[in-house]
């Protein structure tokens, strides 16, 4: 699995059909590194309500950045002051409607991809498997 930041994807022509500016990408992954990530999302950060540094993880591999996932009270996403080191800022419910959307990806390998939340942010968050959308 890899985690990357694509930044101003509005100039970069093929991407004008999506609607935003920036991403923070899961990529490159198979069931069971998507199952991996399901279950630490389930009991570090929901259960425990603890940080989980996505670099930190011997699964993921970090391109040009970092994530790490936290509870919040508000809805905020993802968010960075020096484009490097991101916080995606949820509340519990957030991150159980998360895992929803990442729980077909356990289930077999797949090329399709999914938006891991659906706010007014202008950091999108894209996992998938194949790394487009």
């Amino acid at each position: 699995m890899k985690l990357e930041f694509l930044h101003d994807l509005s100039e970069a022509g093929r991407y004008e059909e999506i609607n935003t500016d920036e991403l923070v990408r899961l990529f490159d992954f198979g069931k069971v590194e998507a199952a991996k990530l399901s279950s630490l999302i389930q009991t570090v950060v929901i259960e425990q309500g603890n940080l989980l540094d996505l670099g930190a993880l011997d699964f993921i591999d970090t391109i040009n950045c970092n994530l790490t996932l936290r509870i919040s009270d508000e809805v905020i996403g993802i968010v960075t002051e020096d484009y490097i080191n991101f916080y995606c800022d949820l509340p519990k419910i957030e991150y159980q409607n998360m895992l929803v959307l990442i729980n077909p990806f356990t289930q077999k390998n797949s090329r399709g991809y999914q938006w891991l939340y659906d706010i007014d942010n202008p950091i999108d968050f894209l996992f998938a498997p194949g790394g487009s959308w």
